[in-house]
């Protein structure tokens, strides 16, 4: 898939502001310190996702118009811990109804910090899409941060603690030196349909 053109044009704080479900659409989601938005600026080739210092920030819905053709959706990051527990409600209630309504959603693009083994919300959210049968992609982020031996441990340790829940594609990903970037944006071409 080649990336020609890329707008953000829509900023949702509440579910009826989504745009309407014309077309497919495949989202972005991972821990507030996951490195989303610093990969969407790589992927799309663009610096178009905010990225701050301060995780947490992005706690709308930003939709993106990728080639006039799709949606790339940035989900509100999870795990904030500076956030008052009315936020992360209203968090819980625009994810559940964001998943549960968005029937042109095509597949989830789960972020994962290669350093780390999953946490717990990482797993809840697995069990999420499980339970609401929304297929997902694991993508490892921040690789180039690891050693090559380090890289391949933690990538087995990574995919271990998730089998539990079946066989899934990890691919690893650095925003820094564009490492799976590629492979991300093929795959992309595949869960969307495209032939190129």
């Amino acid at each position: 898939m080649k990336i020609n053109k890329v707008e953000l044009i829509k900023t949702a704080y509440d579910i009826r502001s989504l745009p309407s479900a014309d077309r497919k659409e495949i989202a972005f989601a991972g821990r507030s310190n996951v490195g989303k938005s610093s990969f969407l600026n790589a992927l799309l080739g663009i610096k178009i996702a905010k990225v701050s210092s301060n995780p947490g920030k992005t706690r709308s819905i930003n939709y993106y118009l990728v080639n006039n053709e799709y949606y790339f959706v940035d989900l509100p990051g999870y795990g904030f811990a500076n956030v008052s527990k009315t936020e992360k409600e209203r968090w819980n209630i625009l994810m559940n109804k964001y998943f549960e309504n968005r029937a042109n959603l095509t597949t989830v693009f789960l972020l994962i910090d290669h350093r780390h083994l999953p946490q717990k919300l990482d797993f809840t959210m697995v069990e999420w899409l499980k339970n609401l049968n929304i297929p997902f992609i694991f993508l490892l982020t921040k690789a180039d941060k690891l050693k090559k031996k380090e890289k391949v441990q933690m990538y087995n340790n990574i995919k271990k603690s998730l089998s539990i829940y079946g066989e899934y594609l990890y691919i690893p990903i650095s925003s820094k030196t564009k490492e799976g970037l590629k492979d991300a944006l093929k795959t992309i071409s595949v869960v969307l349909g495209e032939n190129g």
